[in-house]
C-alpha cells in the first residue's frame, strides 16, 4: 500500500504530454481491466469505454475540447460513455450473464431483477442517464489509480463538448453518451508547468470527518 500511496503522490494531471512515447499495450490493458473490475450500481456496468487510438478521430476531437493538446499527444484516449437510459432489455442482459456465468438462479437475485424492472425502466431517461454517468466515474476513479501504479500518465477531462463528440464517435446509435475523456501518455521533459509543482491536498484533519 505505501508503494501505491507514493505513486498517487507522483501522479498528477499530465497538461503537456510527449507524442514520441507511447504508453505500452500491455500497460493500458491493465488500466482497461482495473476499470472492467470496478463495482458499479446493481452489477448492471452500466458504461462502455472507447479505446481511441485513431489519430484523425482524436484531432476531429481536440477542438470540441478546448484545443487541450493531450487529446492527440496522448497515445490512447479512452472515452467513457454511459448508458443513455435503462431498459428492461439492458437490465435483463446483465442479470441472464450473471445467471449463465454463476450456473444458477438465486430467487433472491431474481427477485432484486424485477425490482430493477419494476423501478428504472419507469424513470425519465435524463435522470436513468446521470445515474450511469456517475459509474462511469468510478470506472474513472479506477483508471486513475491503475495508471498511476503503471507509471503512466493521465488526465481526466471534462472540459469537452459531449454532443460534439458523441456525433463524432457515433454514440448516440450506441445508446451511449459521452461522459469524461482520459488520455493516457507521457509527460513531456518540457513545457508542463505543473509537472514540477507541489501536490496540495487539504490535511487529514481538514479532509476526514471523524465520527466516533
Amino acid at each position: 500500500m505505501s508503494d501505491l500511496l507514493n505513486k498517487l503522490q507522483w501522479r498528477y494531471a499530465t497538461k503537456k504530454m510527449d507524442p514520441a512515447k507511447a504508453v505500452p499495450e500491455d500497460k493500458v490493458e491493465r488500466i482497461l481491466e482495473a476499470v472492467r473490475l470496478t463495482a458499479t450500481s446493481s452489477g448492471l456496468q452500466p458504461y462502455q469505454v472507447l479505446l481511441v487510438t485513431n489519430p484523425a478521430l482524436r484531432e476531429q476531437i481536440k477542438p470540441h475540447a478546448w484545443n487541450q493538446g493531450q487529446i492527440t499527444d496522448c497515445s490512447h484516449l479512452l472515452v467513457f460513455a454511459a448508458w443513455d437510459n435503462y431498459t428492461p432489455e439492458r437490465i435483463n442482459s446483465m442479470f441472464d450473464l450473471v445467471n449463465e456465468e454463476r450456473g444458477f438462479k438465486n430467487e433472491g437475485w431474481e427477485a432484486y431483477r424485477q425490482m430493477l424492472l419494476n423501478t428504472y425502466p419507469k424513470r425519465d431517461a435524463e435522470t436513468n442517464y446521470q445515474h450511469a454517468a456517475r459509474q462511469a466515474y468510478i470506472g474513472l476513479g479506477s483508471a486513475l489509480i491503475a495508471a498511476a501504479d503503471e507509471e503512466v500518465d493521465c488526465t481526466p477531462m471534462e472540459g469537452f463538448d459531449p454532443a460534439k463528440v458523441d456525433d463524432i464517435l457515433g454514440l448516440r446509435e450506441r445508446g451511449l453518451r459521452s461522459v469524461v475523456l482520459l488520455p493516457l501518455g507521457y509527460r513531456a521533459a518540457e513545457g508542463d508547468w505543473l509537472v514540477n509543482l507541489k501536490k496540495v491536498r487539504r490535511a487529514r484533519d481538514q479532509f476526514i470527518i471523524d465520527l466516533k
